[in-house]
């Protein structure tokens, strides 16, 4: 479970970009962030993943607290949490296969980047997971010839195999096409579904966050406006972001 109570993120000297944020997401859950610019869904994200400092507020992460314990709390966020950029970061001579097994640099140690060294286990359970997410007939195709989609999805399984239990991406369907975008966000509902993952993506474009996601955080100017679930957005609730 996530848990989090009035946070905060004010820029020192400046506005708050975040405004006495809270909600609790369960295992299993598709939580779609929905917001204009600036409205504070891309600091959210990256607030969750320990990639901005919190001016206040509490976190609760897997039972742990993340901001008043010891660094146990900080290093399961960063072990398990995993922040996905808009557009994946992967290392374009490497081949898929490759990418998942090594992992991001906030993933691996520095020394298995540089050797790529792996063990036979690491590669069954790369191979296994890029199967379950339709792509094996890519994974020896180097990380530049992928499609965007691809890409997005070769970074979903390298979450995967590195421990990933809650995803946070950020607008991860912009700028593909309705096929491959709908490739990507079907993929994300059945983790969700098949292995309890938490994802929270934010959405802003289109219905995807009314076709795919189990809950709807609305979001203007730092403030959380609404918290919809099961159901359409109404005409006002639209308006209002």
């Amino acid at each position: 479970m996530i848990r989090v109570s009035h946070l905060t993120r004010q820029i020192p000297g400046g506005p708050k970009v975040l405004d006495d944020i809270s909600f609790e997401i369960e295992p299993g859950e598709f939580v779609a962030l929905k917001g204009g610019s600036g409205s504070g869904k891309t600091t959210l994200l990256r607030c969750l993943a320990l990639r901005e400092a919190w001016t206040k507020g509490t976190y609760e992460f897997d039972g742990k607290d993340v901001l008043g314990s010891a660094l146990s709390g900080k290093v399961k966020v960063r072990r398990e949490a995993a922040y996905l950029e808009e557009s994946p970061i992967l290392y374009k001579t490497k081949t898929a296969l490759r990418n998942v097994i090594i992992g991001s640099v906030n993933q691996t140690p520095f020394w298995r980047r540089w050797t790529g060294m792996v063990r036979s286990d690491d590669y069954m359970g790369a191979m296994d997971t890029i199967e379950k997410l339709g792509l094996l007939d890519k994974a020896k195709l180097k990380a530049e010839k992928l499609s965007g989609g691809e890409k997005q999805r070769i970074a979903i399984a390298r979450a995967l195999v590195h421990g990933a239990k809650v995803i946070l991406a950020d607008e991860p369907v912009t700028g593909l096409d309705p096929h491959s975008a709908d490739q990507v966000l079907s993929d994300l509902k059945k983790l969700c579904k098949e292995q309890g993952l938490i994802v929270i993506a934010s959405l802003h474009q289109g219905d995807y966050a009314e076709r795919f996601a189990d809950r709807t955080l609305g979001l203007s100017v730092g403030k959380l406006l609404f918290d919809v679930k099961g159901r359409r957005l109404t005409e006002h609730e639209k308006r209002q972001l």
